[in-house]
């Protein structure tokens, strides 16, 4: 039986089906990143609930059908800001001694102190932070390194394990550009190639990406965003595989040096006896950019001397492959924290708050109801009432509503809150609940221990960073 070996079209395809699979496989990621903005910025009434006749609404449209105000006090957001600053006032002030200098201007240029906070804020919302190390070049510039942070809606990778992400075979990213900015990514220069990548982005595209998608199997509208662009620009894939090539090792002996030459190098070494070969397996990272129709539009091997793709990624804590926010931790309290508060705010807009009890037989003949309510209402007012037919009299009403337990289960909630989140009122700056400056002290210390492995994470994200730009022309 012999084997067929794949042609270069269907290599291609296989690997911009695997792109689509790896992002289709992230939906639920991507869902649960959504849900976690939202509570984060103060969309908490979004989640879906049935109403007692099976209906599906939102919880603000179901508080609204039971006449409650639906209430936010948003707890998360403070908490997020608190990191995020903690982190700007600690943890981004570092020794210029310990980093390369290259390193160091290439922070400076990149402005890294302001990508690292949102990246940080990025990763207690999702769980994850990407950003991407690459070369660029600007007419009338040299070369220089441009890192950015990359949106986790635009990134794809295939199945992880490993939480320093050694184990990463694909990953890749969708790119929504202009047509210049297209050519200029993958046309090289070659004018000729650029007016065919026009050509297809402008011939009959949309009916093209149709046929393609339906014959690839992924003609569903849950995967329309992996392919469609928005605001008019053209959608490019960008696809990193880690591929492994027969090479040949050759050792010089004259020269005393040891290289890797391609497979096809081996019949040209053989005429030369000081050189000797030895064949052997490598893996290389090798870049695909697609079209949405699934045109190849340009392919390559890593260009920098690390050797690998340009994205540094952390996915926290990965364990079995999950990922899991610290927001995440955080919604169910502050989901309690606002239906207490909406509850409060309903019993006592309910409440009697001053009802004149007025009997009808003791308003004084002439009197209109209308001329008691103005007399009422009045400070110093005199209000008359006549009592021949019974002794009742008017009398107000007062009542509180509120002792019904809510302020010590909001209070309860907001102590629960500071313990699963480990942001105490210390690590805060809030006003100390202790006498003792000590044990003031001692709290903030607590506090951050229960945000070390937060902190320590992302410093890897960090370092990992570093070591990359430092690698990619040295």
């Amino acid at each position: 039986m012999t084997m067929k070996t794949p042609t270069n079209n269907e290599q291609h395809t296989r690997v911009l089906h695997a792109a689509y699979q790896a992002w289709m496989n992230a939906a639920g990621l991507r869902q649960a990143r959504l849900r976690n903005k939202r509570f984060t910025y103060g969309n908490q009434w979004g989640d879906l609930v049935r109403d007692h006749n099976g209906c599906l609404m939102t919880e603000a449209e179901f508080m609204a059908g039971q006449g409650c105000h639906s209430i936010t006090n948003n707890l998360i957001r403070q908490l997020v800001k608190t990191i995020v600053g903690r982190f700007r006032s600690q943890y981004i002030k570092r020794d210029d001694k310990q980093a390369e200098a290259s390193v160091n201007e290439i922070g400076r240029q990149n402005e890294l102190d302001e990508l690292d906070s949102r990246a940080l804020e990025e990763f207690l919302i999702s769980g994850c932070c990407v950003q991407r190390v690459d070369t660029c070049h600007e007419p009338g510039e040299s070369e220089r390194v441009r890192v950015d942070n990359v949106n986790i809606n635009r990134m794809f990778t295939g199945a992880m394990n490993d939480t320093r992400a050694w184990d990463c075979e694909l990953i890749g990213q969708l790119h929504d550009l202009s047509i210049a900015q297209l050519l200029r990514r993958v046309a090289g220069g070659n004018q000729r190639k650029a007016a065919w990548v026009r050509r297809l982005y402008t011939d009959r595209a949309d009916s093209r990406m149709a046929d393609f998608t339906t014959r690839l199997g992924a003609d569903s509208q849950l995967g329309t965003d992996f392919w469609n662009a928005r605001d008019g620009k053209c959608r490019a894939i960008e696809v990193w595989t880690l591929e492994s090539r027969e090479v040949i090792v050759c050792h010089n002996r004259r020269e005393g040096t040891l290289t890797v030459e391609p497979i096809a190098a081996a019949r040209r070494l053989r005429g030369r006896p000081e050189v000797t070969t030895r064949w052997d397996i490598a893996t290389v990272w090798h870049c695909r950019w697609f079209s949405p129709m699934g045109d190849l539009l340009a392919e390559y091997d890593s260009p920098w001397a690390h050797g690998g793709h340009p994205f540094v990624i952390k996915l926290y804590p990965l364990t079995d492959g999950e990922v899991h926010a610290v927001v995440e931790d955080l919604i169910d309290s502050q989901k309690h924290v606002n239906r207490m508060i909406s509850l409060l705010d309903q019993v006592m807009r309910s409440s009697a708050k001053g009802v004149l009890l007025f009997p009808e037989t003791a308003l004084p003949d002439g009197w209109t109801w209308e001329d008691a309510r103005r007399c009422w209402s009045n400070a110093n007012g005199l209000l008359p009432y006549n009592p021949r037919y019974s002794d009742a009299k008017p009398e107000q009403v007062c009542g509180s509503g509120t002792n019904t337990g809510a302020y010590q289960m909001i209070e309860l909630q907001m102590k629960l809150f500071e313990e699963i989140s480990g942001v105490s009122g210390a690590l805060q700056g809030k006003n100390p609940t202790v006498n003792s400056g000590g044990a003031y002290q001692l709290q903030s210390e607590n506090s951050n221990i229960a945000l070390s492995d937060v902190y320590d994470t992302f410093e890897a994200f960090r370092r990992q960073r570093d070591r990359k730009i430092a690698n990619m022309t040295h």
